[in-house]
């Protein structure tokens, strides 16, 4: 892949502007999606054509009302029954839909709610994504954390009492190799109970060494499971290849981390039909790895710097409880997780019926966490956010808010041994 992505906050080439324009217009530029690049790993599994099966065939007009009232009957969600929850039929029925996910969520998770905080420690990227803010054609301020940067946004963090991390990187090796990733989870121990990452697709063995550094589990978003409309929107970089990080979760696993998360984005294409391959998605990894810890999340398009028309495409606050409340009957262990992205009224509400964790005291820049937590001016500069968050409380703000909701605010629920 030629480097002619945005380097060191410079603007475009004239190279890489026809490049641009040429990848946007004439799709014979871009190289096929399905196929797997250099030094990608290949799995066997049958996971991704189990999904797909599902996907293709999900037709969700044919399904009535006397199916979501089965489904909310039945003790034990099926497949079919998953269907019929995410249905246009079943929006009729949303409030005995959130009944019925307040007990799942009541059942198996008592009135607890998780919280952790991103930390975006470098934004390059080398995809060309046309919906995200950090993409490689769009002009922002980039910038990566040194080690002892990193260090210091992790004190601040730690010093507001949050225990778990969520440690995030643009989309790129030649920026963010494993080896700074790794570095980076060695730091997050010494602060942190519990860390995760949200950062580019990588083979089993280099999962696995992420995981000897410290990282617990990892959070994938598949942006959408329609491979014919992700072609459109994924138009250069690893990130193009669809079946790669489709298989991401389960490498993951295979690398012994103990746990992984599923998302779509909601909003990039028919959401239904997406949050039904996110949600089996996850349904066939846990069957598979029955050890594994699974977690799930529905975030909705955001705007972005440059780009302020970016919208979640016919998902409504509605739709959005809908497919939450879908998931927790359908996966009543799995943990779900409300974004930032989302008001602070709604995910107030969403915790109370199905959601287990939630953001805090969030900053999707790079370097700004001691301005923003403390109100001091940083240490040094900072790097531009992937997009707008919609809920800025600090952890202070949120757990005085959960526990108003009747809730019990959890930092960390784990004990090393």
């Amino acid at each position: 892949m030629e480097n002619n992505f945005i380097i060191d906050n410079e603007y475009l080439s004239a190279a890489a502007i026809e490049k641009k324009h040429r990848l946007e217009t004439d799709p014979s530029s871009r190289t096929d999606h399905m196929q797997y690049m250099e030094g990608m790993e290949a799995i066997t599994s049958d996971v991704r054509s189990e999904v797909m099966a599902h996907f293709d065939s999900y037709d969700y007009t044919r399904y009535t009302a006397a199916d979501v009232r089965a489904a909310l009957e039945r003790e034990n969600c099926t497949v079919e029954d998953f269907k019929a929850l995410l249905s246009p039929a079943a929006e009729p029925f949303l409030e005995e839909m959130a009944r019925r996910a307040r007990l799942e969520t009541s059942r198996h998770f008592g009135n607890t709610v998780y919280m952790f905080t991103p930390l975006y420690i470098a934004n390059y990227c080398e995809n060309y994504c046309v919906y995200c803010g950090f993409n490689c054609y769009n002009h922002i301020r980039r910038m990566k954390l040194d080690m002892s940067q990193i260090e210091h946004e992790m004190k601040v963090i730690a010093d507001s009492g949050m225990e778990e991390i969520l440690i995030l990187t643009g989309e790129s090796r030649a920026k963010s190799d494993v080896r700074y990733i790794g570095e980076a989870c060695k730091l997050a121990r010494k602060y942190f109970k519990n860390v995760g990452l949200e950062i580019y697709p990588v083979n089993t063995d280099e999962y696995a060494y992420l995981h000897s550094c410290g990282a617990d589990y990892v959070t994938v978003f598949q942006e959408t499971y329609d491979n014919v409309k992700y072609e459109t929107l994924h138009l250069m970089g690893h990130k193009r290849v669809w079946p790669y990080r489709f298989e991401a979760q389960e490498r993951a696993l295979m690398g012994g981390m103990r746990g992984v998360a599923f998302s779509a984005l909601l909003g990039l294409s028919d959401f239904r039909k997406d949050a039904l391959a996110t949600g089996l998605h996850a349904y066939y990894l846990q069957r598979k790895y029955p050890a594994a810890e699974i977690s799930l999340s529905c975030p909705r398009l955001r705007p972005i710097i440059n780009n302020d028309k970016i919208n979640p495409l016919d998902v409504g606050e509605r739709q959005l409880c809908q497919v939450l409340c879908a998931y927790r009957i359908f996966l009543p262990f799995a943990g779900i997780t409300v974004s930032s992205r989302e008001s602070a009224k709604f995910r107030n509400g969403i915790v109370r019926i199905a959601a287990t964790k939630v953001s805090a005291g969030v900053s999707t820049g790079i370097g700004d966490h001691e301005s923003k937590y403390t109100g001091k001016k940083a240490q040094g500069e900072e790097g531009d956010e992937q997009f707008e968050i919609n809920d800025s409380r600090s952890l202070e703000s949120m757990y005085d808010d959960m526990t108003q909701e009747g809730l019990q605010p959890v930092l960390n629920d784990y004990i090393d041994v």
